[in-house]
């Protein structure tokens, strides 16, 4: 019997052991982590204290939202695009093209600027592209605008210890306005633009253009009601201040442009639309002993925010 226990003991199978403790006991416990996440460490006081801080402040709505792509098309609109900071991400050249002076400067600018793919394509493709459009061989694919939400403006100036200082627009639809607006904005030390999602111009190719390379360090807000965004506004404690033609206080006048403030104007033609202006808390004129009637959009902006900046000196 004896024996025979000794012939089975030798056997492969299950037997009784450590359960795998020693084996693990032995096995590394990978590497030391950051001083950050190791306990009683300073530096992760220093992070907690500072993930304490954060959670304090309210949590951010997301972005506004994408535009949609577009194209350029032309030699000539695609050069002066290039030239002018648009963002693009493919430039198509059609086969076989007359290679003339602004295809050799389109290609130029492209290689030099980097980021941007050249594609070769042949003609038909090209009108199907572009719908049947005068391409002349050359078609620019600008990507879609990533739009602010009109929250992130505010809190960007608190971030940077400044009052706001935003221009809304209310109705305008003008691309090109929109780009002077941009401009004028960053010419003066503001923190943004807030447009409506609907009925109103984005940041397409020519409001890039116009804005001539300031729209890459201004950003441009969306909002899906323009109405509530600046009753919001008003909550935070931010004057909003409308541009119109009878207007009850005169631009000198106006106290409020050395603070918080949204500036909103509004179409050349209509102005303000009557629920933005009921939101308003002060309506202001522009003086004009000229006797004009009304200014465009980029005019009016860059008037009031002259005013405005002038005063926070």
């Amino acid at each position: 019997m004896a024996a025979n226990n000794r012939r089975m003991s030798g056997k492969k199978g299950a037997q009784v052991g450590s359960g795998g403790q020693r084996r693990k006991g032995l096995e590394g416990k990978g590497p030391t982590p950051p001083a950050e996440m190791r306990k009683k460490h300073k530096k992760n006081r220093i992070a907690t204290a500072k993930a304490k801080q954060a959670a304090r402040r309210p949590a951010p709505r997301g972005r506004g939202g994408k535009g949609t792509s577009e194209m350029v098309v032309g030699r000539n609109p695609v050069v002066e695009a290039l030239r002018e900071g648009v963002p693009a991400s493919t430039l198509y050249v059609q086969q076989f093209i007359d290679n003339d002076e602004r295809v050799r400067e389109a290609l130029q600018l492209a290689a030099d600027r980097g980021g941007i793919n050249l594609m070769e394509a042949p003609r038909p493709e090209l009108d199907r592209m572009t719908n049947g459009l005068n391409h002349q061989g050359l078609v620019l694919q600008v990507p879609p605008y990533e739009y602010a939400h009109p929250e992130d403006l505010a809190a960007a100036a608190a971030d940077a210890g400044e009052d706001p200082l935003i221009v809304a627009l209310d109705g305008v639809t003008d691309p090109r306005n929109l780009g002077a607006v941009v401009r004028s904005v960053s010419a003066f030390g503001g923190h943004g633009v807030v447009v409506p999602e609907r009925r109103a111009a984005g940041m397409t190719a020519g409001a890039w253009k116009t804005s001539a390379g300031t729209a890459a360090r201004t950003p441009v807000a969306r909002a899906t009601n323009l109405t509530r965004a600046l009753e919001a506004y008003k909550k935070a404690g931010i004057v909003v201040v409308g541009l119109a033609a009878d207007g009850e206080v005169e631009l000198g006048d106006l106290e409020a442009l050395g603070g918080p403030v949204v500036i909103v104007v509004g179409s050349e033609g209509k102005g303000l639309s009557r629920l933005v202006g009921e939101t308003c808390d002060f309506r202001v004129r522009i003086p004009m002993p000229g006797g004009a009637e009304s200014l465009n959009a980029g005019v009016a902006a860059g008037i009031v925010l002259y005013e405005a900046a002038s005063r926070r000196v």
